[in-house]
């Protein structure tokens, strides 16, 4: 039976925008997973040259909330959120704030492509996460592909030569990877909340009230010094260039995104995003001089070639 000019999902299928060909989507997707690599190492550019780690990310919150709010106040959509809703919304921004100052602090302190592969197992926890909070129990493929994102990781961070006794990590290297899995381990916590407890508020308004969680968080932290130094300015040129484009290339790419995802069939293109550690293992060489180990290199392959697995999995 055919659909009458008043049938709602009619409607909007009328009303959504038309979908980029796949070609130029995953272009779109792949350049904004470089921009966001390159974020990453601006951050570690900033920071090697004085810059505390509570103002990169207050700018970096800053430049993202005032896309959303200018995206939220051209689309019209309503700020308003439901009563019940508004602590949980309140959790999410400050799991994405934990998960940014984890995510930073790691970057600070290891070379930035492994902070990315090991905050970037964030789907293993999640599955778990679903799982433990009475979701569906993870199929013996998917518990399989979990093994093999993990034995990636174990070769990307070099532990059976750190562990043998062949290769020398000081206890700034272990605090860096700890931060990174507790980057990975909150940004678990923020999905299941967006998926179960936030799915039905607009994506635009949920990511603004978020932002502004972020910003806000910063703000207090920074006058409570809850960090030493956390609202250090830059003391070099480089550094000043590497705050600079923190702020230019995350809010670029988050405008990208953020204007473009009803276009991007990301149900579909998502894994295109995957390639960002691959992306940060080149730009981290370009500009930082950060080498890793051809066993490293292939764990690192393992390791996006097994979420990109799981995500499509899931997608499918």
């Amino acid at each position: 039976m055919s659909s009458s000019p008043t049938d709602p999902t009619a409607v909007r299928a009328l009303n959504a925008p038309q979908l980029f060909p796949r070609h130029i989507a995953v272009a779109i997707l792949a350049a904004v997973a470089c921009f966001f690599a390159a974020n990453h190492v601006a951050a570690r550019l900033t920071f090697e040259n004085g810059t505390g780690l509570l103002l990169a990310v207050l700018c970096r919150s800053a430049v993202a909330l005032s896309i959303l709010v200018a995206i939220v106040y051209f689309k019209r959509h309503s700020i308003r959120l439901p009563r019940g809703l508004v602590r949980w919304q309140l959790v999410l921004g400050l799991m994405i704030t934990i998960q940014s100052l984890c995510l930073y602090s790691a970057v600070a302190r290891v070379p930035v492509a492994l902070a990315l592969l090991t905050a970037n197992t964030f789907p293993i926890i999640l599955a778990l996460l679903t799982w433990g909070l009475g979701g569906p129990r993870p199929t013996l493929r998917a518990a399989g592909l979990m093994l093999f994102i993990l034995s990636g990781l174990v070769l990307a961070l070099d532990l059976p030569g750190i562990l043998g006794g062949g290769e020398e990590v000081t206890s700034s290297w272990w605090l860096g990877i700890g931060f990174a899995l507790m980057a990975a381990t909150v940004l678990s916590v923020a999905f299941w909340v967006t998926d179960h407890k936030l799915a039905g508020i607009s994506g635009p308004v949920r990511s603004m009230f978020t932002m502004l969680v972020v910003f806000v968080s910063m703000i207090i932290a920074g006058i409570g010094d809850v960090v030493p130094g956390g609202m250090g300015l830059p003391n070099a040129t480089p550094g000043w260039m590497g705050l600079m484009a923190l702020m230019l290339l995350y809010g670029g790419a988050f405008a990208v995104l953020f204007i473009n995802v009803p276009r991007l069939d990301m149900a579909r293109n998502a894994p295109v995003m995957n390639m960002e550690p691959i992306a940060t293992l080149l730009f981290g060489w370009v500009i930082l001089g950060q080498m890793i180990s051809p066993i490293q290199m292939l764990g690192g392959l393992v390791v996006v070639s097994g979420i990109v697995i799981l995500t499509l999995r899931k997608g499918a």
